[in-house]
């Protein structure tokens, strides 16, 4: 006690000099607590038996719920790209690599293409409600609408039967473009394809059937019921003031069969019904340009809307594309040409750009080809990131669906992809590697399609140049046309809301990552049609 005592006197002072001390040095800054950030919102969705419980309510409910856990809503985007690599399977994107900087005196392998840089990426899973290997009109309907649907089918939802247009005005869907467009958004469409073929019709035009792409292609029956050809669709869209920007070929849909087309006069119009679409939409977009080659092109305004038809079905493939003034633009010159059109809005836009021809070559068992339209869309991709800010522009890029494709072999580090699988022996010689059938075989090979030769034996590949465009890769199942994978593909992201994609997500999601990330989009939507009370649209929109 004694101890206590004696030290309460100094213990005094020493308080005393403390705060002294500390009232004459200047206040510190301090340091806020850090906090932790808000969790996302969670979005509950029914437990269902699947497939027979699913419906489109639930499709769309189910896809905002993995994107709203990923943090979707919480990115700041304007605006909104989505490439697509038509029948771009992860093989073909390896295989183009390795092609591309071989091309550039590398060997290749540690060769990137221009999203490879992106920083996030994911795996969709691309099935149909109806087809465990899927089609493309279901696939992009579903990167469309936020829906997963059946195989065949133009952004309708799987409550309606391929060809059957009964019901359309309950099972259409609104698409990502058209709710962009009733928000007050710019949006545009630029594909290699046929502007009516399957992914960019899923953008604008919804039927039964992926065929109805001219009056001529639907049948009477399901024109009595309501069903409009997708050409006439896509230049009569009613949401907004439509598409700023439609770039691709096809444009023998667009015309009546009393007109001559105007790059090669022996090709007619192959509409029935008497409209000029062309000539319907100019008198719409009096300030527009309607263009048909590059030099057309080159000097169309870049202050108003832009309709470009280059070819009378799909475009050329890019190894022939004839780029003189009288030729067709590269999809990176597309690209280049969309933007700079749909830029000029305040609210952003909504752009979709489809190497549509991957999947031609593909189909056609020709890697050749498959692997030189992914180059170029590498290149569009590079376009597209080039002229935009990574700080406000959300871009994505995937495939609808994938290919059988098949890279094979254990070849040498720098082996030429387009040839055939070989190794250095012991002596530096480079030979290839032999089969059990005693020959050689290519590293690139297809599971199925018109590569398999009908012969006793296998043919020798070594016989012919592999390189070479029209060449033809090795198939095991003889068919026609080679077909679709039902593996998954790849998603890569870049831009505000690319750090939501990541893991293993159903196609449809792709729609809600979009969505969510561009705040007066996703305000829109909720508005017209309600959201969870932290701002996620789950509600399936209407189109009537």
């Amino acid at each position: 006690m004694r101890l206590r005592s004696s030290l309460r006197p100094c213990a005094l002072v020493l308080a005393t000099a403390l705060i002294t001390a500390c009232a004459a040095t200047p206040t510190a800054t301090r340091t806020p607590i850090a906090t932790t950030p808000a969790a996302p919102p969670q979005v509950e969705v029914p437990v269902i038996k699947r497939p027979d419980g699913e419906t489109a309510a639930w499709w769309f409910r189910h896809g905002a719920a993995e994107a709203a856990r990923r943090g979707s809503t919480t990115a700041k985007a304007r605006n909104l790209i989505l490439f697509v690599g038509d029948g771009m399977s992860l093989t073909t994107v390896a295989a183009a690599r390795i092609l591309a900087g071989q091309r550039a005196g590398q060997s290749g392998e540690e060769y990137r293409l221009s999203w490879e840089d992106f920083g996030h990426t994911a795996l969709s899973r691309t099935y149909n409600t109806d087809l465990q290997t899927p089609d493309s009109a279901g696939t992009m309907s579903a990167m469309a609408t936020g829906v997963k649907t059946r195989g065949g089918v133009i952004s309708v939802d799987q409550s309606m039967k391929r060809g059957d247009c009964t019901g359309l005005a309950e099972g259409a869907r609104l698409s990502l473009w058209e709710l962009a467009a009733d928000a007050g958004l710019e949006t545009g469409v630029v594909t290699t394809a046929r502007l009516t073929h399957a992914t960019p019709a899923a953008t604008l035009a919804h039927v039964p059937d992926r065929n109805w792409e001219a009056d001529i292609d639907t049948p009477e029956a399901a024109r009595t019921l309501g069903c409009i050809d997708i050409a006439q669709q896509m230049i009569a869209n009613p949401h907004g003031h439509g598409p700023t920007v439609l770039m691709g070929g096809g444009r023998v849909n667009f015309m009546p069969a009393s007109q001559t087309d105007p790059e090669y006069p022996e090709q007619i119009g192959r509409r029935k019904d008497g409209r000029d679409l062309i000539a319907q939409w100019q008198q719409a977009h009096p300030k527009g340009s309607y263009v048909w080659n590059n030099a057309q092109l080159a000097a169309a305004p870049q202050d108003a809307p832009l309709l470009g038809l280059f070819e009378p079905s799909h475009m050329q493939w890019e190894h022939e594309r004839n780029a003189s003034p009288e030729g067709e633009p590269s999809l990176a010159q597309m690209t280049r040409a969309a933007i700079e059109r749909l830029r000029h809005n305040d609210k952003g836009f909504v752009l979709l750009v489809e190497g549509g021809r991957i999947d031609h070559g593909n189909h056609n068992g020709n890697a050749f080809r498959a692997l030189k339209e992914t180059i170029a869309m590498s290149d569009a991709v590079r376009t597209a990131r080039e002229m935009t800010s990574e700080a406000d522009t959300l871009i994505l890029v995937t495939a609808d669906h994938s290919h059988s494709l098949v890279f094979t072999g254990y070849p040498d580090r720098g082996n030429p992809i387009l040839g055939l699988a070989a190794n250095k022996d012991a002596h530096g010689v480079t030979k290839p590697t032999l089969a059990k059938d005693g020959l050689p075989y290519t590293t690139l090979v297809y599971a199925n399609g018109p590569g398999h030769r009908d012969a006793a034996k296998r043919p020798d590949p070594s016989l012919e140049d592999t390189a070479a465009p029209d060449y033809l890769q090795q198939a095991l199942v003889p068919l026609e046309a080679e077909t679709h994978g039902g593996d998954d593909v790849g998603l890569w992201a870049s831009g505000p809301g690319a750090d939501a994609v990541r893991g293993n997500i159903e196609q449809n999601t792709i729609f809600h990552l979009l969505l969510q990330a561009q705040p007066a989009l996703r305000q829109s939507v909720c508005a017209r049609y309600g959201c969870t009370a932290e701002g996620v649209p789950v509600n399936l929109p209407q189109s009537h």
